[in-house]
C-alpha cells in the first residue's frame, strides 16, 4: 500500500469518526451557543451513553434499542445538572463539574467495572453488516453517522422552531427579558440541558458500538473537542443562511477536527500530546475571527502585522 493510499484510508476513517462525534458536537452546540451555558456534564454523559448501550447489548438487547436507552440516560444526567443549577442555585460550571464527577462513579456502577468489551456480541455495525456484507466497518460507521446526524438535525430544526424551542433560544439570548415576560427560564434551561446531554449520550452509544468497547474514561476531554468542532465549523462555514446550515457546519467542524488529529498522528505525533494539540487548535480557531475582523475594518494592514 502506497503512502497516498494509506493517507486516504486514514482520512476516510477520520471522516466516519468525525460524523459520529459530530452528533456529540450538536449536543454541545445547544448548551454553548443556544443556551449560553458552560455545561461540563458532557464528559460524563458521553461515557454514560456508551456504558448503558454496552451493558444492554452484552445482555442481549437490540443494539438499536440500546441507543434509545442511552439517550434517555443522557437526558436524566442533563436533568440532574439542570436541577442543581436552577433549583439549588449552584453556578453553572460547578453544577456541571458535580454531575461529571458523580457520573464517573455511576458509569462504573452501570458496567460493574471500568470498561466493557463488545467482542462477539451483536452491535449496530454487525447488524448493518448483515444487510450490506461488502461494506467495511468504516463505511458502516459513516452510513450510520450520516443517517442519525440527519435525523438529529431535522428534529433540532423543528424543535427550535416551536414555541418551546423559541423560548429556550430566548432564554439563552436574554434570560431576564424572558422572565419579565412571564416565561419559566428554569424549565427552559432544564429542557435544554436534557436535550443536549441526551444527544451527547446517543453519540457515546454509537461510538462505543463502532469502536467495540465502552470505557469509563471515553468521555474525558469531550467538551473541549465539542467546543473546538463548533468553533472550527463557524470559522470555516460562517454564520450565513438558516439554523439548519449552522447545525450542519458544526458537524463539518467535527469532521475537520478529526482529520487534523488523524493526519498529525499519522506523521508521528505522540498520542500524549493530543491535549496540547487540541488546545492549540481551539486557540487558533478562536483567534481567527478576531484577526479577520481587524483586517476587514482596516485597523491595521498586512504590512503593519508583519512589522
Amino acid at each position: 500500500m502506497t503512502i497516498i493510499q494509506s493517507l486516504l484510508l486514514m482520512v476516510f476513517g477520520a471522516i466516519s469518526q468525525g460524523v459520529l462525534w459530530g452528533i456529540m458536537t450538536l449536543g454541545v452546540y445547544i448548551t454553548y451557543k443556544v443556551l449560553d451555558y458552560a455545561d461540563l456534564t458532557v464528559d460524563g454523559s458521553f461515557a454514560t451513553g456508551g456504558a448503558v448501550s454496552a451493558v444492554l447489548v452484552v445482555n442481549g438487547v437490540n443494539p438499536f434499542l440500546s441507543m434509545l436507552f442511552a439517550l434517555i440516560a443522557g437526558c436524566i444526567a442533563g436533568c440532574a445538572t439542570g436541577i442543581l443549577h436552577t433549583k439549588l442555585k449552584i453556578p453553572a460550571i460547578l453544577s456541571g463539574i458535580l454531575s461529571q464527577l458523580a457520573l464517573y462513579s455511576i458509569n462504573i456502577r452501570i458496567m460493574g467495572k471500568p470498561n466493557t468489551p463488545l467482542l462477539g456480541v451483536n452491535t449496530v455495525v454487525s447488524e448493518i453488516k448483515k444487510w450490506f456484507p461488502s461494506f467495511s466497518d468504516n463505511t458502516i460507521a459513516l452510513l450510520l453517522g450520516v443517517i442519525v446526524t440527519t435525523v438529529v438535525i431535522a428534529v433540532m430544526y423543528w424543535l427550535f422552531g416551536t414555541e418551546i424551542g423559541c423560548c429556550i433560544r430566548a432564554t439563552g439570548n436574554n434570560e431576564y427579558m424572558v422572565r419579565a415576560l412571564g416565561g419559566n427560564t428554569d424549565a427552559m434551561k432544564i429542557i435544554g440541558l436534557m436535550l443536549s446531554n441526551g444527544i451527547v449520550a446517543l453519540s457515546g452509544a454509537m461510538v462505543s458500538q463502532t469502536q467495540g468497547y465502552a470505557d469509563v474514561s471515553m468521555g474525558i476531554g469531550a467538551i473541549v473537542m465539542g467546543l473546538a468542532s463548533v468553533i472550527i465549523g463557524e470559522v470555516m462555514m460562517g454564520k450565513r443562511f438558516n439554523f439548519a446550515y449552522k447545525l450542519a457546519s458544526v458537524v463539518i467542524g467535527s469532521i475537520v477536527y478529526r482529520i487534523i488529529i488523524a493526519v498529525v498522528l499519522h506523521f508521528g505525533m505522540n498520542t500524549t500530546d493530543l491535549k496540547l494539540l487540541t488546545a492549540v487548535i481551539v486557540a487558533i480557531a478562536l483567534s481567527v475571527p478576531v484577526f479577520k475582523s481587524k483586517f476587514q475594518i482596516g485597523k491595521f494592514s498586512p504590512k503593519q502585522a508583519v512589522k
